[in-house]
C-alpha cells in the first residue's frame, strides 16, 4: 500500500437509527494531504475539479461491457 496506514490514514465508523427507525452505518476514510501529494494528487490538478456534466448512463455501461469482453494477453 502506498500509505503508512498508522500515520497517514484514519478510518471512522458511525452507526445510528435513521428517520425510518432502521439502523444505518457510515464509514469515513481520511488520508493526509502529504500522502496524496506523494502520489501526484493535489487540488491544483485540472482533473481534481468537476469540469462538466457526467457522461450518460449508456456510456458507463458500454465501458463496463468493453472491460468484461476485452482479452488480456
Amino acid at each position: 500500500m502506498p500509505f503508512d496506514v498508522e500515520r497517514e490514514v484514519r478510518f471512522g465508523l458511525a452507526c445510528g437509527p435513521g428517520s425510518d427507525g432502521r439502523w444505518r452505518g457510515w464509514f469515513r476514510v481520511e488520508v493526509t494531504a502529504e500522502a496524496l501529494w506523494r502520489l501526484g494528487l493535489h487540488p491544483g490538478q485540472p482533473s481534481s475539479v468537476v469540469d462538466g456534466p457526467s457522461p450518460p448512463g449508456w456510456w458507463h455501461a458500454a465501458g463496463e461491457r468493453y472491460a468484461l469482453t476485452r482479452q488480456v494477453s
